[in-house]
C-alpha cells in the first residue's frame, strides 16, 4: 500500500485488524527492515489463523486494494516459473492430445477402436488429453462457469455464510483445502461439493450456482462413465471392469476462482501436484495457467474452446500398476486483469471408504508384478490430505 487502506468498508473488525497488519507488513518491506528482523517477526500459524477467520478468501484481499501478498502465501526459494520448455515451432510431442469422443456415439466398432486406440496413446505418455464432441451443450459448460465466478463475486457478507472447513457438510466455500498444514498457500479461493453418490439438496447449495451445479454434475457423471469404459477396453479388459470396481461412485466437484494477484511471480494459482482420485475432468475457462510436467519440464496447456480436459488420477496409477499415469500438474499465479474460473471433477469416493484398492490382478504376470500394497480410499486420502499440494507424490509411500 502507498496509504493505509480504507478500513472503513469493513465493518468486521477481524478484517480491519487483519489488513492493518497487511500494511505494515508492506511498509517494512518498503524500508527495508532486514530479512532476520522479519524472519522474528513472522508467525505462520498466527497469520494463517487471522486470514482464515475473516473467511474473505483471496478474493477478499484482492477487493481491498492490497498490493502486496501476505506472506503466507510466499513460495520462495521453491518458486520456480523459469523451467518451462520453449514453443517448438516444428514439432507436436509436448503438445495434449485432442480426441473426438463422437458424443459416445460411434458408427462402427472400427470407430470406437480407433478412439480406445487414441486414449490408450494419451493416457500412457501423457497422463492428458484434450475431450472435444464429449457430449456436455457449450451452453451448459458456460453456465456452470458463470454460476461460480457469480458466487465469488456476489457480496463478501453472503460469501462468508458457506465459509466452513467442516467436511461434513454437502457444501463448503474456502480458501485452501491445506491452508493450515502447506508450507506456503495458493492463490485462489474454492467451493467443494459431494454431488455423488448422494446428489446433495437444492437448499443445501446456493441459490446462486446450485441449480447449474447439479445440472452440469449429471452430465459428467454421464460423461465419465463413457471414459471409464474406453478406458477399461484400453486395459484390454471388459468395459464394464473400472464401473464395477466403482470407480464411477463418488463424484467431488471443486469450482475454483483466481483472482488477479498483486505479486504473481512470488505465489502459485494451484502449487505442483497430482490428483488423488480415479479421473478428473477439468473445465476451465480462457485464461490459462494450466501446466503440465513432461520430460521435466513444464509445458502450458492452453484452453480449447469447448474441450474439457481429462486426467488420470494417482488412484488410477496405482490400480493400473503404472500402466497408465497420473502427472503431476499446477496453475500458474493470475497476472492478467480477469479472474480465473475452472471446475475440476473429480472421480473419487467420499471418505470414509472401506473399499479396499490394488493392482488389478488381470493386468498383472511374472513379468509385471504389483508395485503398491493394497490400500483403502481413506487411507491413501487421509496421507494426501495430511501432506497437501507439496509437489510430491504420495503414490510413493504405497510402493512395494
Amino acid at each position: 500500500f502507498s496509504r493505509p487502506p480504507n478500513f472503513c468498508i469493513h465493518r468486521d473488525i477481524k478484517i480491519q485488524r487483519y489488513l492493518f497488519v497487511l500494511f505494515l507488513y508492506s511498509h517494512r518491506e518498503r524500508r527495508k527492515t532486514t530479512k532476520k528482523k522479519m524472519e522474528a517477526k513472522y508467525d505462520r500459524a498466527s497469520e494463517v489463523k487471522s486470514f482464515d477467520e475473516m473467511k474473505i478468501g483471496v478474493k477478499g484481499l484482492v477487493d481491498a486494494g492490497i498490493s502486496k501478498i501476505p506472506r503466507i502465501f510466499h513460495h520462495h526459494p521453491h518458486l520456480n516459473l523459469t523451467d518451462s520448455k520453449p514453443p517448438l515451432s516444428s514439432s507436436t510431442t509436448m503438445m495434449i492430445p485432442t480426441i473426438d469422443l463422437k458424443g459416445g456415439e460411434f458408427e462402427s466398432t472400427l470407430a470406437r477402436e480407433s478412439v480406445i486406440a487414441k486414449i490408450r496413446d494419451a493416457v500412457e505418455k501423457f497422463g492428458f488429453f484434450q475431450a472435444i464432441n464429449h457430449g456436455i451443450p457449450i451452453d451448459v459448460m458456460e453456465k456452470m462457469k458463470d454460476g461460480v465466478r457469480r458466487f465469488h463475486e456476489q457480496d463478501a457478507q453472503v460469501r462468508t455464510k458457506f465459509y466452513s472447513r467442516d467436511n461434513t457438510k454437502k457444501f463448503t466455500y474456502n480458501s485452501n483445502f491445506d491452508l493450515y498444514s502447506s508450507k506456503s498457500a495458493n492463490w485462489r479461493d474454492s467451493l467443494s461439493c459431494f454431488i455423488a453418490p448422494d446428489v446433495p439438496k437444492t437448499e443445501d447449495l446456493p441459490e446462486i450456482c446450485g441449480e447449474i451445479m447439479l445440472e452440469y454434475s449429471k452430465r459428467v457423471m454421464k460423461l465419465g462413465e463413457l471414459v471409464f469404459e474406453l478406458l477399461s477396453e484400453a486395459l484390454g479388459l471388459g468395459r464394464s471392469h473400472l464401473k464395477e470396481m466403482d470407480c464411477t461412485k463418488g463424484l467431488l466437484m471443486l469450482s475454483h476462482y483466481y483472482p488477479p494477484c498483486p505479486e504473481p511471480d512470488r505465489t502459485f494459482g494451484t502449487s505442483q501436484h497430482s490428483d488423488r482420485s480415479f479421473l478428473t475432468i477439468l473445465l476451465q475457462d480462457h485464461i490459462g495457467g494450466l501446466q503440465v510436467l513432461q520430460d521435466g519440464y513444464w509445458v502450458d496447456v492452453p484452453p480449447v474452446p469447448g474441450a474439457l480436459l481429462i486426467n488420470l488420477g494417482d488412484l488410477l496409477q496405482l490400480i493400473t500398476n503404472d500402466r497408465f499415469v497420473s502427472v503431476e500438474h499446477r496453475v500458474l499465479a493470475n497476472r492478467g486483469e480477469e479472474p480465473r474460473v475452472s471446475v475440476a471433477s473429480f472421480f473419487v469416493h467420499p471418505l470414509p471408504s472401506l473399499r479396499v484398492y490394488g493392482p488389478i490382478k488381470e493386468l498383472l504376470s511374472e513379468q509385471n508384478p504389483p508395485k503398491y500394497r493394497d490400500t483403502t480410499v481413506t487411507e491413501y486420502s487421509n496421507h494426501y490430505m495430511a501432506r497437501g499440494l507439496d509437489g510430491k507424490s504420495v503414490l510413493l509411500q504405497f510402493k512395494i
